[in-house]
């Protein structure tokens, strides 16, 4: 790059559906000539692309423009925090601008009136399938915006809105382009995949000369033809996501569900406003697993909800051994500036929400270790992360990057992230597994 292109840091925090946003908007500023530095000292000007789900979240997002303020002095903010524009503005008034989120063409504008573009078209070459902030071998990729559900403790509608779906043919064209690029996992995510198109009527589109609907179902079909692993986030218990399931019977998508239950206890669930029921889910799970044995189940539960009681609780534990759920995440519960739940009762004592938690991580480790047990002696496949002089450590189907296990193959220095490579489980720990290849 010559010494007088204009250059942009980001820091992105929050969830993946986040870190989307903050590659679109790169995506856009590398069209324009930016450059993109990998420090605030090399950055003309610093993008904090913040959290908003949760109070700790947005202290964490206030700590990272400080930061960025401190050790670069021009900043833009956007993302969920930016809602609350006068609580940012009181904190860091010099900051140059706040927007919400997924407002792309503001932040680029933004940039434009902090540092304007210098663009070369002989120069500035941005790829078909845009910028990532992942490694080349894997993809996040955004179905929808925003969320119909009114779940208590959740301000997401407040900050996104109401659920708004990407017309099919642009999300397959959007996932050929990553495939052809050399991706070769597609993590699906939204606010609630599952809901996918139901905004749009299930709209039918064109695609590649045939009809394609805008529907969970129907996109997760086509997307298996890709060939290329297909991993489906944020998936609630709906009845038709049983039609999904012999997709990932034969191959076509992951055996894997991450699914955010929350609770389990009816009048948690109640309170909660969650669309689910612990008994039908199981018996739902059950099915499922009858399809595809194969399938793993990932969670994410709320410990220490308002009114919950010791019964509701040991009912969460019950639940997470009978549905033998792989992989758990468990949040400490916490009031959220919004939230409808700050108004309800029965408030749960710190150290009693601190002693359920720990319960539960140490019932689902225990779920976890016999999952894991069961894999030892099969070949299964493995796609690889990382590699050092100790050897590669990479994913089966059952674990998404970043948040659930690793398979790790020692010895083996000369394979490259991205591989997929079958291999022989040797042992399993709570989380992880150690294999040979096959």
């Amino acid at each position: 790059m010559p010494n007088d292109t204009p250059t942009v840091g980001i820091v992105s925090l929050g969830c993946p559906k986040a870190l989307v946003d903050s590659e679109r908007i790169l995506t856009k500023l590398r069209s324009q000539g930016y450059a993109v530095s990998p420090d605030y000292d090399g950055a003309d000007v610093v993008i904090v692309n913040t959290c908003g789900f949760l109070d700790s979240a947005k202290e964490e997002s206030l700590e990272a423009i400080g930061e960025a303020i401190a050790e670069n002095g021009r900043v833009i903010v956007t993302g969920c925090l930016g809602v609350e524009e006068s609580r940012i503005r009181d904190q860091f008034p010099d900051v140059l601008s706040v927007t919400g989120p997924h407002q792309y063409e503001a932040v680029v504008g933004a940039v434009n009136e902090a540092v304007p573009p210098r663009h070369d078209p002989f120069v500035d070459l941005v790829p078909p399938e845009g910028l990532r902030l992942t490694p080349r071998h894997y993809a996040y990729l955004k179905i929808s915006e925003g969320c119909n559900n009114r779940c208590t403790f959740c301000i997401i509608p407040q900050i996104r809105g109401d659920l708004v779906s990407r017309p099919a043919d642009r999300v397959l064209m959007e996932a050929e382009k990553l495939v052809k690029a050399g991706v070769k996992e597609l993590l699906v995510i939204s606010q609630d995949t599952s809901a996918y198109g139901v905004d749009l009527k299930y709209e039918e589109r064109k695609y590649k000369e045939r009809t394609v609907k805008t529907r969970f179902f129907d996109l997760s079909k086509e997307l298996g033809e890709l060939g290329v692993w297909v991993r489906m986030h944020y998936v609630y218990p709906y009845p038709h996501v049983d039609e999904v399931i012999p997709l990932m019977a034969d191959g076509k998508v992951l055996p894997y569900l991450d699914i955010p239950f929350q609770h389990a206890s009816p009048n948690v669930l109640k309170a909660m406003r969650r669309p689910a029921h612990a008994e039908k889910t199981l018996e739902r799970i059950r099915r499922w697993r009858d399809i595809c044995p194969d399938l793993a189940i990932r969670s994410t539960f709320i410990v220490g909800f308002p009114g919950e009681t010791d019964e509701d609780f040991e009912s969460l534990l019950d639940f997470v051994a009978d549905a033998d759920i792989d992989r758990v995440g468990c949040f400490r519960y916490e009031p959220v500036e919004g939230a409808k739940s700050n108004e309800l009762p029965g408030a749960v004592p710190d150290d009693v929400t601190e002693e359920r938690w720990a319960a539960l991580m140490e019932a689902a480790q225990e779920v976890s270790a016999a999952r894991l047990q069961t894999k030892v002696g099969r070949e299964i496949d493995v796609i690889i992360d990382s590699v050092d002089g100790d050897g590669a450590t990479g994913r089966t189907v059952w674990d998404a990057p970043e948040i659930d296990g690793s398979v790790f193959i020692p010895h083996e220095d000369d394979l490259t992230p991205g591989d997929i490579v079958r291999a022989r489980v040797v042992k399993a720990s709570e989380y992880d597994l150690e294999a040979d290849l096959a």
